[in-house]
């Protein structure tokens, strides 16, 4: 059965989503624009709040990712500190000037998170080349990376979403995102192969919708 990670602001989202049988919660702030680091207050509250896994975005500011080494020092700060407040996994990505990876800032906090697992966020899909930059993922030891194929919507990406999962082969997960709802998520795990997908949900009756059709039989990618 494939995995629901839910994005959620609140403690009291949280709760909700857990309640509806989502099995991983990536916490932001500011979802607004796309998310930025929550508070430390938030992050341990919601951290106590509930059993499933909760992944802690760090961002430092909404825009571009491409980080100062003031704002790479803040960064490695707060995943550190995520770490330490009981987070289960940190969501993060820097990039280089020319839109590839930034192997550097991504190895300083694949450092800082330590054990716990890091998926690098849709600065992912701003990649020039998103094969090469899913090899440079693997090759730095990102457990995930989340992506909706480049395009505006998990339905519009689901064919590069397919080649991503086809050339991860099990090295990395692809969890599929952008507009993944209770109508189109069964269509998006049988066009990509992905078993891992990512929706921005606040209520349980919203999460149970979505996991009543996460249950496929062996879907397969499409070509």
């Amino acid at each position: 059965m494939a995995i629901l990670e839910a994005c959620v602001e609140t403690v009291d989202e949280a709760r909700a989503v857990e309640q509806g049988g989502a099995s991983r919660i990536e916490l932001c702030a500011n979802l607004a624009e796309q998310g930025t680091t929550p508070d430390e207050a938030t992050i341990a509250a919601c951290v106590a709040a509930v059993r499933i896994p909760v992944f802690v975005m760090v961002r430092p500011r909404a825009g571009h990712f491409v980080y100062t080494s003031e704002e790479l020092f803040k960064m490695r700060r707060q995943v550190s500190r995520a770490r330490s407040l009981g987070a289960s996994g940190i969501a993060a990505g820097a990039l280089q000037r020319d839109r590839t990876i930034d192997t550097e800032a991504m190895t300083a906090m694949l450092d800082a998170a330590g054990p716990l697992p890091l998926t690098c966020h849709r600065a992912f899909d701003l990649t020039p080349d998103r094969g090469e930059a899913l090899e440079t993922l693997i090759r730095l030891g990102a457990a995930r990376v989340l992506t909706s194929g480049g395009a505006a919507t998990a339905d519009a990406g689901a064919g590069a979403i397919a080649a991503l999962v086809r050339r991860a082969a099990g090295r990395i997960g692809v969890v599929a995102a952008g507009t993944i709802r209770a109508d189109n998520v069964r269509d998006v795990l049988a066009r990509t192969g992905a078993t891992d997908v990512h929706a921005h949900v606040t209520s349980a009756a919203e999460v149970r919708r979505i996991v009543a059709n996460l249950d496929l039989p062996s879907p397969s990618p499409s070509s």
